[in-house]
């Protein structure tokens, strides 16, 4: 921890693939239909009445994914290198495993812990991910499951302390 918040290092290529992600989460609850799995994942029902779940999800679906995605931006951003976003296909091998640190505010951390924890859930949907125990033998779409929930774990506890 800093004065202002919390250090976290990352290597180029790790900041380039998450940049990548995140990324791709913005573009999922920006550009939504309402019909995705993961999204309705990210805005679970509220009620067990059908009717009420569906008028709670009418009034407050749009004003949380947009939460969700300004979240997201404050992660991206973060992640930049001279105002650029990384593209990890565009990294000199030789820098790949330079250290990009990112220091993050109390207000920033907040949004990497949300959008972390989201990115899981939307990874957790697209794998099919139903237990906690799953793992992938094999399928190296897992790993990138098991490493965001590394950097989660990491973060938590870097707050914790």
């Amino acid at each position: 921890m800093t004065g202002s918040g919390l250090v976290m290092e990352l290597t180029l290529l790790e900041a380039a693939h998450l940049s990548d992600l995140v990324s791709q989460f913005e573009d999922l609850v920006t550009s939504h239909d309402g019909s995705d799995p993961a999204v309705r994942r990210l805005t679970p029902d509220a009620y067990a009445d059908s009717e009420a779940a569906a008028e709670f999800r009418r009034l407050t679906e749009d004003d949380l994914l947009s939460r969700r995605a300004a979240d997201a931006g404050v992660v991206r951003r973060s992640l930049q290198r001279d105002g650029r976003d990384l593209d990890a296909d565009q990294l000199d091998r030789s820098a790949a495993e330079d250290i990009l640190v990112v220091d993050l505010t109390p207000d920033a951390a907040g949004s990497w812990l949300r959008t972390l924890a989201a990115l899981r859930l939307v990874l957790a949907d697209r794998l099919g991910v139903t237990d906690e125990d799953q793992r992938g033998d094999g399928d190296t779409r897992f790993g990138v499951y098991e490493w965001i929930g590394y950097r989660l774990e990491m973060l938590v506890q870097a707050l914790d302390s």
